[in-house]
């Protein structure tokens, strides 16, 4: 199924306070096109060095631009499409510390 991203500015607005991170967004979001989703594992097919969290939490963490950054997004598959939504997004030790407080399952920075 074709995935439909929500909240796609958050990345843009994180690109600009972060410009080195443009290409790893961009060259995510080319394979995000392209993919083709029927269950939560086929999104570990498209990203291998992806995370499904766990606790019912229907969320994925995303590894971008060879670990350098994060991105929580929690899914919903629909009959025709997958919703993808940005919970969260940082550099990989801003993810580090929201785990340490255990808030990776919970975190919702955009509404």
């Amino acid at each position: 199924m074709r995935i439909r991203l929500v909240k796609e500015k958050a990345i843009q607005d994180f690109v600009v306070k972060h410009a080195i991170s443009k290409s790893a967004f961009r060259t995510w979001l080319d394979v995000l096109k392209s993919a083709d989703w029927t269950v939560p594992e086929d999104i570990k097919g498209t990203f291998p060095a992806t995370d499904l969290l766990g606790k019912s939490s229907k969320r994925a963490v995303f590894d971008i631009g060879g670990n350098k950054y994060r991105l929580i997004c929690g899914y919903l598959f629909g009959r025709r499409e997958v919703h993808l939504f940005i919970c969260w997004i940082g550099t990989h030790s801003e993810y580090t510390k929201l785990c340490n407080k255990g808030e990776q399952y919970t975190v919702c920075m955009f509404k």
